[in-house]
């Protein structure tokens, strides 16, 4: 029987909502009807808890599987999740022989590491990356979970499809697709592409796969979540799981003499986004002026002793710099705004979007893939690259970009070739850009404007 609900009825909380979903995901789990089950999950939306529980459930129920990851870190938070959750499972760790297990993996007595299946003692749960699992050639087991599927190249999931009956398939669509370092326009179109990802190889071939959405993100704020889904998730779309008197800003310092990063500080501080731009100029990749301007909002968040009020700390807790995070698009830009943060910025992170992706963070400070670029290519336009640079922060988003980005999205329109059995991939890059480009001027204009910012009080706090 479908209960329909009046149009004034009140939605459910974000927190029945994403357990409803969780229960329905794990209901298919235990039915048994289906070789797969899909999760699409928008950023912060508790993949990884999904994951940790659905494994301990399935162990606890006398289930033994397996876990894919795609990289090393994201198996060692796996384990450390799971050993915290079910402290009576016991875990495998599939490695390398050069593996060095970290010390969160060696505080666990429950946790096993071996470079061989058979030397880790028969546990409940073996986790490794998609590599590993790709070397393991005898075994079987009921059961796997894989953990950031978008991610996952679809021959690698061909490689390990043999180690399991069935699989839980855990991601986000929105994110970066897998890349390579070879040309790979011979496999385009083909069903076998291997650069598919491993879910889009999946429900290429098995169209009836239950498909779940996790419709909350934990860690987006109100301020971030519309501008997010509507820009690269918009025919799923998702909401934040706080409010707007929730999370906000304040400062333990006044700002003078550093009008435009402090106004950028600020703008951020009342408005979740702030845009830092530069005059218009056609750069090297390595911006010497673009970097400089990354390093310096950073530091200047620590100088004005910024402050965080959550629902994890109502009470407020300080902004460090391990709270912080510079994002850009090329190893050569990381490295040259790590040369310009210096000493000041010790324990700030910066990374590339590839690296950044799965992390969280209190401030996340973005240079925009497209600023001082003479032309508007498929890597920078690609609109997973921007999600995750402006999907990591909890609290607020700064984007460093020349201006002209508009006029430079107007100038180059799409000229990617169609070709034949390729799904038309959403969102599309140029659009995304301008949406999230349109809503940063608009916060832009209200800060030079006056409107958004609380001038009053002592702390200056700013709401959202």
């Amino acid at each position: 029987m479908t209960t329909l609900l009046r149009p004034d009825a009140p939605a459910d909380p974000p927190s029945v909502q994403a357990e409803r979903v969780i229960t329905e995901v794990l209901a298919d789990l235990r039915s048994g009807l289906h070789r797969g089950v899909v999760v699409d999950s928008p950023p912060g939306a508790g993949k990884s808890t999904l994951v940790v529980r659905a494994a301990a459930e399935l162990a606890r129920a006398g289930e033994p599987l397996i876990v894919i990851a795609q990289t090393n870190e994201q198996v060692d938070d796996l384990i450390d999740r799971l050993a915290q959750k079910a402290p009576d499972l016991h875990i495998g760790r599939l490695s390398a022989t050069d593996y060095t297990a970290t010390d969160r993996i060696k505080q666990y007595a429950t946790v096993r590491v071996a470079a061989k299946v058979a030397d880790l003692g028969g546990p409940s749960v073996i986790i490794g990356t998609a590599a590993k699992w790709s070397m393991v050639s005898e075994g079987c087991w009921p059961w796997a979970i894989v953990d950031e599927a978008y991610q996952m190249r679809s021959d690698a999931l061909l490689r390990v499809a043999g180690r399991f009956e069935r699989a839980l398939f855990v991601g986000d669509p929105g994110q970066l697709d897998p890349f390579s370092t070879v040309d790979t326009e011979r496999w385009t179109g083909l069903t076998w592409d291997p650069m598919q990802s491993a879910v889009a190889a999946l429900l290429r071939h098995n169209p009836d796969l239950p498909v779940h959405r996790l419709p909350v993100s934990w860690r987006l704020p109100p301020s971030a979540a519309p501008v997010v889904a509507q820009a690269f998730y918009p025919f799923t779309g998702f909401q934040a799981g706080t409010t707007a008197g929730e999370r906000s800003l304040s400062f333990t310092t006044t700002g003078f003499g550093h009008g435009p990063v402090d106004a950028a500080v600020e703008t951020a501080a009342a408005t979740g986004w702030a845009l830092y731009e530069l005059p218009a100029r056609h750069t090297l990749r390595t911006d010497a002026e673009a970097a400089a301007a990354c390093a310096a909002l950073a530091r200047r968040v620590l100088e004005r002793g910024v402050v965080a009020v959550s629902e994890r700390e109502p009470g407020g807790a300080p902004v460090t710099a391990e709270r912080i995070a510079i994002g850009a698009a090329h190893r050569d830009q990381v490295a040259a705004i790590r040369a310009q943060l210096g000493a000041a910025g010790a324990g700030i992170t910066v990374d590339t979007a590839n690296r950044l992706q799965g992390r969280e963070y209190d401030v996340t400070i973005v240079l925009h893939p497209l600023s001082g670029r003479r032309d508007a290519t498929a890597f920078h336009l690609e609109s997973g690259r921007l999600c995750v640079l402006t999907s990591r922060h909890r609290q607020a988003c700064i984007v460093v970009a020349r201006a002209g980005i508009a006029e430079l999205l107007d100038a180059h329109p799409s000229v990617e070739p169609v070709h034949l059995n390729v799904p038309v991939k959403f969102p599309d890059g140029w659009e995304a850009n301008q949406s999230v480009l349109a809503h940063l001027k608009a916060c832009a204009s209200k800060g030079r404007h006056g409107g958004a910012l609380n001038r009053g009080g002592q702390r200056g706090l700013f709401d959202r």
